[in-house]
């Protein structure tokens, strides 16, 4: 087993203890909820006569099924009201805080805590939602929850879990132009599988993602689990303290030196031992695009589709489903493919500098005919900086919707959905069947840049050709 890992420091500072059964009970640090994994958890709770344990390490937001058109109480959606009004509720009868719509910090979950500095260095997270893993950027230990272990943490503070192997996954060099962090993770998942990292924590290192901002940081972890890891993380470093220092909720004065050098210990030890270590060189990588109904499926831009015989054997009954599916064939180049629909956002891909890169893109240019185009900013405080900076103008100019926060079409519990046979550039994280609202609706995960220069061009294309 690992050892002396951030991973396993952060695991060992957090146990109460074994359990009967052979797993370990974790305290959780910090706990987010949402309106769609909480209201059975409370409702659980009330059934049993229990409490939440500890109010103040709970905090709530709104995302996943609040509109991103118009947001005018009570909403449209039925469910959608009701939903937000149960989270309400149980967030001023349990003394938690929530950030609502309009409150100035309302958005994705996995977006408001890094922004507000809620999430930090060593700490256990705990969300019912399966991209908590974007935590770990931060070099804490942010786990996807369901709804039975939510009331857990409400309940007590803590998970029962079996304890991680700790897979290193080291990137060297610098990334060529055009080339995002939403590659990088698309690649590693490509190599490595979906199934890759089960009973896997992935520690993301080398020179590469010693280059990274955050936010790029962010968006790796954020699809560790797509790769099969409960967890992916960042040690800390500078680019850390630098983002951190002076948010909302980061240690002020003495105590930041002192958070600093706890920071610091924690980092995984020059001679840690590690259960595997795999390494890939950045030059090797390219825009990339899945082209199939996981997100393993994918591919460099100017590749062809893969054939059965180029697959590993174990691999070949998912590819022919896809084939299908997908109406896409072996051989064929994902270059040039019809778009219908581009959508910028997500847990993954709404953030600042992701919407950024995709104005870069979009500036001076308009989105092809026949093609909805549109993006959905991370959180109210993303909002509010790009329409600052002059991007939500850029984005209108070029044809774009700009919409307001919230999860939106990556998972499409609100109106934002794909229609029959739609075929969807998304930047978010999965292109499972029906993922995106239509049980026929196809999609195709690349970078913001590249669903910017889709959207441009009506097809799947190079965005080094624009950029």
């Amino acid at each position: 087993m690992s050892k002396g890992t951030l991973f396993d420091k952060v695991w060992n500072l957090h146990t109460v203890g074994i359990l009967p059964s052979g797993l370990t009970q974790l305290f959780i640090g910090l706990h987010l909820i949402h309106e769609v994994t909480s209201p059975q958890a409370f409702a659980m709770l009330r059934e049993r006569g229990l409490k939440v344990l500890f109010p103040q390490r709970t905090v709530a937001t709104v995302d996943h099924i609040v509109p991103t058109d118009v947001q005018v109480r009570p909403f449209s959606d039925r469910l959608a009201e009701d939903m937000i009004e149960a989270l309400e509720k149980n967030c001023q009868e349990n003394n938690i805080t929530f950030h609502n719509i309009r409150s100035g910090n309302q958005g994705i979950v996995h977006v408001i805590a890094p922004e507000q500095g809620l999430t930090q260095p060593g700490m256990t997270i705990a969300c019912g939602d399966s991209h908590t893993s974007s935590h770990g950027a931060f070099g804490a230990i942010a786990f996807g929850i369901g709804t039975s272990q939510v009331r857990d943490v409400l309940a007590s503070q803590t998970l029962a879990l079996s304890k991680l192997k700790v897979r290193k996954i080291e990137v060297n060099g610098t990334l060529n132009p055009g080339v995002y962090a939403k590659d990088v993770i698309l690649h590693i998942i490509r190599t490595l599988g979906v199934k890759g990292g089960v009973g896997y924590a992935y520690e993301y290192s080398g020179t590469t993602f010693a280059q990274m901002n955050m936010e790029e940081r962010m968006t790796v972890c954020n699809m560790s689990i797509e790769g099969g890891a409960r967890c992916g993380y960042v040690n800390p470093d500078q680019i850390t303290y630098d983002y951190l220092q002076g948010r909302d909720f980061a240690p002020k004065a003495t105590k930041w030196d002192q958070a600093v050098a706890w920071w610091e210990s924690i980092k995984s030890d020059a001679d840690a031992e590690y259960d595997d270590v795999v390494v890939f060189d950045a030059g090797d990588i390219s825009p990339t695009v899945t082209w199939g109904i996981t997100p393993g499926q994918g591919i460099g831009i100017n590749e062809l589709i893969p054939t059965p015989e180029q697959l590993p054997e174990e691999d070949r009954f998912v590819a022919e489903e896809a084939y299908k599916y997908m109406d896409l064939y072996p051989g064929q180049p994902i270059k040039g493919t019809k778009i219908d629909v581009c959508f910028i956002g997500s847990c993954t891909n709404g953030r600042i500098s992701d919407l950024r890169e995709a104005a870069k893109v979009a500036q001076g240019r308009r989105v092809a005919e026949g093609v909805k185009a549109f993006v959905v900013p991370g959180s109210e405080r993303v909002k509010q900086e790009a329409e600052a900076e002059g991007l939500d103008q850029i984005f209108r100019e070029a044809g774009f919707e700009w919409r307001e926060p919230g999860c939106s079409m990556c998972l499409a519990m609100n109106a934002d959905k794909l229609q029959g046979r739609q075929i969807s550039a998304s930047s978010s994280n999965r292109n499972f069947k029906g993922r995106q609202g239509s049980s026929s609706g196809r999609t195709l995960l690349m970078s913001p840049a590249m669903v910017a220069t889709a959207a441009i061009q009506g097809q799947v294309s190079d965005v080094r050709e624009l950029v």
